[in-house]
């Protein structure tokens, strides 16, 4: 699966917090299934959570939250497209650790499609990307927060 890796490399390179101490940013599956059909291929899908876990966070959760949703709009874009996916699709939690700091639980419910075709006697596996955005879609380069730049994003 390519997408916790792409979003842990999103968030440490755009967390300020997280670019100083990667350790503090934990990516888990801890569930997921398997969605595949009789059909004559044997592509399917990846349908799982992913959990994010920020340890010992003292900035602003904008800083975490931002980058999330400029990933998912890249990567995982019919998450924004339903009120139901909205609602279940990005969900978390905090702990509090300290007066200063908490501990931030994400959950995010992904899929992945992967390809297998079979030429001759050999399987071959390409992971699909998502349909690309609409060309009239903006895409933000920075972020700011309170009138202060803490990141520039990719565009």
């Amino acid at each position: 699966m390519l997408k916790p890796k792409s979003l842990r490399e999103t968030l440490i390179n755009h967390v300020p917090l997280l670019a100083q101490n990667p350790a503090r940013l934990q990516v888990l599956m801890p569930s997921g299934q398997i969605v595949s059909t009789f059909a004559p291929s044997l592509s399917f899908e990846y349908h799982y959570q992913l959990r994010l876990i920020v340890t010992d966070y003292t900035d602003d959760i904008d800083l975490i939250i931002v980058p999330i949703l400029v990933w998912l709009r890249e990567n995982q874009p019919e998450m924004m497209a339903s009120a139901e996916k909205c609602r279940t699709g990005f969900t978390f939690k905090t702990e509090a650790v300290s007066d200063a700091c908490c501990n931030i639980n994400i959950d995010l419910q992904l899929t992945e499609r992967v390809m297998v075709r079979q030429e001759e006697d050999a399987l071959h596996v390409d992971h699909l990307g998502e349909p690309p955005l609409p060309e009239n879609v903006n895409r933000p380069i920075r972020l700011y927060v309170n009138g202060v730049l803490l990141s520039e994003l990719h565009a």
